[in-house]
């Protein structure tokens, strides 16, 4: 199943780098170089920022969920992409910082705070209801700020300018812009996946995985870390986007017959797709502006996170 769905994202990835390709043989025939630099300087970026935020949602939002038990818990549903947002929003409008990496930083520390309130307000054990309340009240906060921020912002066109990005946007990024998203990204999903076993212990119960020789608190510490390094460094590029580190890790374990830790490459690789699947459609629509993506996977998330509360409402009910 994984070489399948790893075959998929070679097949998609190739078709959203190519795809359309009458500009490409327009350019080509004007100029071979001009084609070579669409594909380098504006596909590409574009193509790795779909993929690997995708990616990078999908490993976070399983490890989040095997970290709380519980299949609610995902980057944008606790907060982390809030706060990442809010902390790139500071650091360029208000620190004056444009280095892609500081602003990568500045994220990171954003989602690591909202992340950190998150288990001090609700707990690492929080029901369904608590981590739900808590996460939105951590979102409408952070968002609130974000506002705030750029409402006061030195320059007056910052809402202007941070509109598309605060909905989740890909276009126009540069390849050193992806670089400083995807490179702290990728080495903070891959300590979170080296932790897959430990988070399969973790879901027998604190004491079984202390007794194997593993450590509850500070793996607890140790995902909550990573995986706002990972989310809030995307963010920082990209914008928030919601939904796909809820849903990519419920269907992967699926695959993986509910092992939450094992889901973790398995949720990467279908977020991965379901990004790029999503921005595949969003260039597919002739409008007169992009449609930022984070529309596009809160329409069709929506439903699914829905459908989620109602099953778990039924099973408490049962």
């Amino acid at each position: 199943m994984k070489i399948l769905i790893a075959f998929v994202i070679v097949i998609l990835a190739a078709a959203h780098l190519l795809l359309p390709l009458a500009p490409l043989a327009e350019a080509r025939a004007l100029d071979p170089g001009l084609a070579q630099l669409l594909l380098v300087e504006l596909r590409l970026p574009r193509t790795l920022l779909v993929l690997g935020y995708g990616a990078t949602l999908g490993i976070s939002g399983a490890a989040l969920q095997a970290l709380f038990a519980n299949p609610l818990a995902s980057p944008d549903i606790s907060g982390a992409s809030s706060g990442a947002a809010l902390g790139a929003v500071l650091g360029g409008y208000w620190l004056g910082l444009t280095q892609p990496m500081a602003l990568a930083a500045c994220g990171a520390a954003g989602a690591l705070v909202a992340m950190a309130l998150l288990v001090t307000f609700a707990g690492r054990h929080a029901g369904t209801a608590t981590l739900l309340l808590a996460g939105l009240a951590i979102s409408l906060a952070a968002g609130a700020a974000t506002s705030l921020a750029l409402a006061l912002a030195p320059s007056p066109f910052a809402f202007y300018d941070a509109f598309d990005w605060l909905m989740g946007s890909v276009v126009d990024r540069s390849l050193p812009q992806a670089l400083a998203a995807l490179v702290p990204a990728a080495l903070a999903c891959l300590l979170l996946v080296r932790r897959a076993r430990a988070l399969d212990l973790l879901a027998l119960g604190e004491d079984v995985a202390a007794s194997l020789g593993h450590r509850p608190r500070r793996l607890g510490l140790e995902v909550i870390l990573l995986s706002a390094i990972a989310v809030g460094a995307c963010v920082a590029v990209a914008g928030a986007i919601g939904f796909v580190g809820l849903v990519a890790p419920v269907l992967a374990r699926r695959i993986t017959r509910g092992h939450p830790g094992q889901a973790m490459i398995p949720a990467g690789l279908i977020g991965a797709i379901l990004l790029t699947l999503a921005d595949l459609f969003v260039r597919a629509i002739a409008l007169d502006r992009p449609l930022p993506i984070g529309v596009v996977t809160a329409l069709f998330g929506t439903p699914i996170f829905l459908h989620l509360v109602v099953r778990m409402r039924r099973g408490v009910a049962a």
